[in-house]
Order: C-alpha cells, then structure tokens, then sequence
C-alpha cells in the first residue's frame, strides 16, 4: 500500500504455477498496487467466480490483463480498465458472447484476442466491440503464413505497440525468450504475456473450480476442468521453423486463397466448416472461434470496425476495405427495409403525427418500392426498422406456461408443436408429447383452454387453426389420429368437463395437416408417399392419393388464397405443387434440392415458395412455375441431422430460419436474400442453449418478432 509514494515505477503480477493465494487475497493485492500496477498475468489459473466477478465490476489499472482460459461465459467487464492496452481471453472456451456494454469503459485497448473461444455471432460481436474507439488489432484465430510462402504476417502481438509508454519489452514483462532446439535463444513475443513455462502449471489446480455452480447471472462457467492443450496449442506463435516438430492436429489449411467465398468443406469431411474468407497467399488458421466459420466474417468485421489495422495477424489495406465494404452491402443489411440511418421510435411517431415527410436516406439508386413515402406500410416498417437498429442485442423472453392439475399439483408442459391464432394477435396453440393441446394467451401466459390426450393421442404434430371459423383447429398426432376442437367450448383446466371432439380416420404416422383456405378440406401427410384428403363438414375421407412421392412426405401446405392448390414436401428431395381440380395424379411442377426437403410452405400473398432442406439449404422458389428466385445462401455444418426450418415473418418482407443441430435463428431479406441478423439462443448456464425444433413470424406485428 506504500507503493504510490515509493520509487518503484511498475508492478506486475505474474503468475507461473499454482497459487496458494485466493481469489480474495489476490484482489486485494491488485487493490493495493493501484495506479503503478502494470501487466497482470493469471493465465490457466482459476481464483474462482469472486475473483472474476471482482475484476470484472471493479475494474484495473493495469495495461496488459492475461485472463487465459478464463472462465468468463458472458463477457461483462463493466468496471474502470482506462489505462489497459491489451486484453487476452485466448482459450477462454466457455466464452459464448459479450453483453451490450461490456467494454464502455475500456477507451485505450488497442489489441484483444480471442481466439478457441465460442464466440459465434457476429451481430453483437461487432456490436460490443464497436465501443472500443482505439481497438486496431484484433484475433479470433491464429494466421500464419504457410512453410513455403515467407514469414509469419507481422502483429503488434509480436511486438510492443507503437503507442504505448517508451519503455523496454523487458520494463513492461511482454519480452519472453524460450529456447531453441539448437541452444539459441528465440525472441517469442506471444498473445500479451504467453505460455512460458508450461511444466509448471499444476494440472489439477483447478479442481476448487468444478465445485462452483455457474453464477445465478449465467456470467460464468465452472462447469468442467481445464482442457488439455498440445505443445502447438500452447505456443500458438512459434517461429514456422517449429511447425515440423509439433502436432498441427488443430490447423486448417486455407490453400491459395483470393478474398472470396466459394468452397465449403464437403458434409463427409473431418472439418464440416472452414474460415469464410480468403487470403492472397496461403495460410493456416490456427485456434480459430466458431466466429471464423461464419461466411464473409472477415469483410463483416473489417465494414464493422473501420478503425481496425490487424484481424488475425493478417493486416488490412485499403483495398481490403474497399472490398470489405462492397461485400457487407452485397450480403448484409444494416437496417430492415433497406435504410441505412437509425431514427428513434419517438421521431417516427411524431412525424407520422404531423403527417411531415420523413427523412430521406440516402441509398443507392435503386430504392425497394415499400421505402416510398407512398406506401401505406412506411410507417410500421420505419418503426420495425428503428426498434431493430435500437439495439442489436435481441429481447429473449421464455413463455412459461405452468398447468394446474389439481391445487397442490403443478407442472410444466413439454410443447412440440404450435401455431399463431388467425385473428387474435395474443393467442397460440400448441401441441405437447403428451397428447395435450393448449391455447395459450402467450402475452399474460394464462391458459385459455386445454385439451387432455384423453388417453388416446400420442405426441401432436399437426395443429392448424380455421380461418372462417377461428374457434376451431384440427390437430393431428403421431400414432395417427385426427381431432376438430372447439376451443370456445373446451374449458381450461379447473374446470375438468370437456366436450367431444369431431374424430376422422387416422392417417398412420401423421406429420402434417393442413387446412384450406375456405375451410372445407383438409390435408394430411407422414411417413408414407400417400397424402390423405378430408372433407371438414361431414367428418369423411374423401380420398387417399398414392406414391406422391419416392419417399415419406414431410410437409404438406395449401395456398393461402387458392382452396385447390397445394405443395408437398419431401425427403426425396423435391417440391411439388398439386391442383385438385385436376385430380392429383401428376403435379403441376416438380422442384429439385440438393437435399432431403424438410419443409414447404407459400407466402402470404402465394407468389413465392419457401423450401428448406436439410443443413440449412433454404430457397425460394417462384410459385407460378417452380423456378429458382433466391438462395439464401446459408452456411451448411456438414450434418444430415440437421434439420432446417424456414418461415415467413412481417408479410413476405423477410424469412426466419433455424435448424435442430444450431442454436442461432436466421433473417433474411426475402427480396434480396442478404442477411439481417442472427439472434443466438441461450439458456441459463452453461450447455444449456436452445436448439430449434419448431418457430413460427409473429404474423400480427412488423417488430421482426417470432417464437
């Protein structure tokens, strides 16, 4: 505590074993050093989620912090770090996204990595990074120049930065010098502070860390020992002359790369991904963040962060940003509805008040017809656009739904299906594993109605509302059975009386119903080639029509306006449309996938298709004739199990899309096919992320809301 008024000029504190001190003791010792505190190392070390709770509230006076696999799962570090320089979170592997003010309060960083982190989106990445005005290189993963190319690309993470305080590598503790095989010492200037001597790192240390659950506000993760890194892990940065004598198990060869995004890996290949974007010369990525996999992640970055120098070592010319540039309009939208300008919600309502012509942004020359002042929506789509641009951090808000048995009992549902009422923008239905169908006010969470499985219903996987009769919906379940409800007759729970249903001839295996659009037939499919065809009135199956397709038939849809026309779906490959006027026996037209199909459904107005196929293939497709009239372009995993959902939202405007092996829903622009957002989904805690089996557009408000 005498330090301030001592003639010593900087202290810094590194750790390279095991620490008998606790997190609360070392706090305090940080606290005491105060203003000539300068580099803190405590790397592959856990203090525990005080310690980091501690730092990340209270802040440092340090300029260089090593937190090396951290702890950290939601990056929140609110406290003052004014005179910090440099940030290193590399290997911090529970370390999913930042909060929206994480780094206010670093206004001098000036080089942060992260790289094998699980850092995955880029929205609220470059979002949160966005804060940082003096941020100039940046690392989510590890570039280095192939053997036979040259050198390594030249990073401030090799050197000192040129701006910080004139003293020596030495004086500020970055200078480490290891051995070479030969006796000769080689200069290392790693991540910050690196990986000196790793024989003394106690590899039970963390042990104290499996005993802590994560924190109440999802902050962190002890969930699990610290993982095992290879000598090629460890040293990320060793001369290329060392690359022959280590493992390079987690290297990615780029090959002769130019700045483009054509190749992805094949499903079958022991890398279902690789980095989006391409270098001049051939390099090799190594501990990338799954950041790196996102298609056309470098020009995201270099368009989001103009004041950046250095993205993974590799540095960024003007060219580079020009192209950069290009691209994230080519492939990105700023804001919804093509506007380039945030405006709050307060100035929208007031001009739409006084009726003054809104302000005009300036785009290019081709300007989409809804951004007219002419048009009846540009309104409610300013305002869609301002509440999006508002934040880029999305609301996430779980619908709890709890059902009372009796009046000591109470338990949650297990829901797998659901659907928007038609007319009543609060209510839903959905169907549980169960059996149980519930109608839900998703606004209050109050159950309006509920429906028992009766001991007779397996798992409801059709549920689909009438339109002329909106108190009505027909449900369908796994073992095949086929129900019309009233719900304005059905009570809830309390209750206990329910009325009968209206049953129809079960169609084995059910997946999908579907009703038309004047509520007098409905379609139903499953695992079969066959689709069935019921009349509603007088309860009957009209008729069954065979060997529609090569193999089951995953989704079945009838247009919107047409009470005729119908598509169908199936793993096959192919999208079919059908007219029953002219007796199905031959489609009006047959549309192909790369894929097995897993979902079909028309847009509002019935010009378009919406096909998704496994792995995240989603196209739309002209509904006139079949052709081709957007790919949506989405990365694929590799994975035949991952199967992709897409819908509509705010009209036909834009597009939903989520898969069962990812927890990240995707919009699009369902005229240009560029990219609006992805909102990542997560639990509370650590693995607890949300994967997508069923989502629906709010079809009620132009917010960009969906469930």
């Amino acid at each position: 505590m005498e330090i301030d008024s001592s003639e010593i000029d900087a202290v810094d504190m590194i750790n390279r074993s095991s620490c008998v001190l606790s997190g609360e003791r070392v706090s305090s010792l940080l606290r005491a050093v105060n203003k000539k505190l300068q580099v803190v190392d405590v790397r592959d070390i856990s203090f525990g989620k005080d310690f980091l709770l501690d730092l990340s509230r209270q802040g440092l006076t340090c300029q260089v912090l090593n937190l090396r696999s951290s702890h950290f799962r939601k990056l929140k570090m609110v406290g003052k770090f004014v005179q910090m320089h440099v940030l290193n979170l590399d290997f911090s592997a529970s370390l999913t996204s930042f909060r929206e003010d994480c780094f206010a309060c670093m206004p001098n960083l000036k080089s942060l990595s992260l790289c094998e982190t699980r850092i995955a989106n880029l929205w609220t990445t470059s979002a949160a990074l966005s804060k940082l005005p003096s941020l100039v290189e940046l690392r989510f993963q590890n570039c280095l120049l192939c053997s036979d190319t040259g050198s390594s690309p030249v990073s401030s993470w090799n050197k000192v930065n040129e701006d910080m305080d004139s003293k020596s590598h030495r004086d500020i503790g970055l200078y480490i010098e290891l051995p070479s095989l030969n006796g000769e010492a080689i200069p290392y200037l790693p991540s910050g502070i690196e990986y000196e001597d790793m024989n003394d790192y106690d590899a039970n240390h963390d042990v104290r860390s499996t005993a802590e659950d994560s924190s109440d506000d999802s902050e962190f993760d002890f969930s699990g020992h610290r993982q095992d890194f290879s000598l090629m892990e460890l040293l990320p940065d060793l001369p290329r002359g060392w690359n022959q004598l280590v493992d390079q198990q987690n290297e990615i060869s780029f090959g002769t790369l130019d700045m483009q995004d054509e190749d992805q890996f094949s499903p079958g290949s022991s890398n279902s991904r690789h980095p989006s974007y391409i270098a001049s010369k051939k390099y090799i990525s190594r501990h990338p963040s799954p950041i790196c996999y996102e298609k056309h992640y470098r020009d995201y970055m270099i368009a989001s962060l103009p004041n950046l120098k250095v993205l993974d070592n590799l540095h960024i010319q003007k060219v580079d940003r020009e192209t950069a540039n290009d691209s994230f309009r080519r492939h990105f939208e700023y804001l919804p509805y093509n506007m380039n300008n945030k405006e709050s919600v307060v100035s929208i309502l007031q001009k739409r008040e006084v009726r003054a012509s809104p302000t005009r942004t300036h785009t290019s020359k081709k300007k989409f017809s809804y951004a007219s002042r002419k048009s009846q929506h540009f309104y409610s789509r300013s305002l869609s656009a301002a509440k999006v641009g508002s934040s880029t951090w999305p609301t996430l808000r779980p619908l709890s739904v709890l059902s009372s048995i009796s009046r000591d009992e109470r338990r949650s549902f297990r829901p797998r299906q659901f659907e928007y009422h038609p007319s009543e923008s609060s209510l839903m239905a959905f169907g549980t594993l169960d059996g149980e169908v519930v109608v839900v006010n998703h606004e209050s969470e109050k159950i309006v109605s509920y429906i028992p499985s009766l001991g007779a219903m397996n798992s409801v996987l059709g549920l689909c509302w009438l339109k002329k009769y909106p108190s009505k919906l027909i449900a369908g379940s796994d073992n095949g059975s086929l129900r019309l409800y009233d719900v304005q007759s059905t009570p809830t729970i309390s209750r206990g009386i329910y009325h009968t249903p209206v049953t129809f001839d079960e169609f084995d295996q059910l997946t999908s119903v579907h009703v038309n659009s004047i509520d007098e037939l409905f379609l139903a499919s499953g695992y079969s080639r066959h689709v069935a065809l019921y009349d509603i009135s007088s309860g009957r199956r009209l008729q069954v029509f065979a060997d529609m397709h090569r193999e089951h038939i995953n989704v079945i849809k009838f247009s919107n306006h047409s009470p005729s026309l119908f598509a169908t779906s199936s793993f096959d490959r192919d999208v079919k449309l059908w007219d029953l006027r002219q007796k199905p026996n031959r489609p009006c037209y047959t549309a192909s996938s790369s894929r097995g199909n897993v979902m079909v459904c028309f847009s509002p107005d019935d010009h378009y298709l919406l096909v998704s196929a496994i792995d995240n293939e989603v196209k739309q497709l002209l509904a006139v004739d079949g052709r081709l009239h957007l790919d949506f372009a989405i990365a694929s995993t590799g994975s035949s199990q991952n199967y992709t959902r897409s819908y509509y939202m705010n009209g036909r405007d834009y597009v939903i899309s989520g898969s069962c092996d990812e927890h990240v829903v995707r919009i699009c622009c369902a005229r240009t096919g560029r990219r609006l957002r992805d909102v990542s989904l997560e639990g509370k805690g650590s693995g607890t992320s949300m994967f997508v089996q069923s989502l629906r557009g709010d079809p009620f408000r132009v917010s960009l809301r969906f469930i």
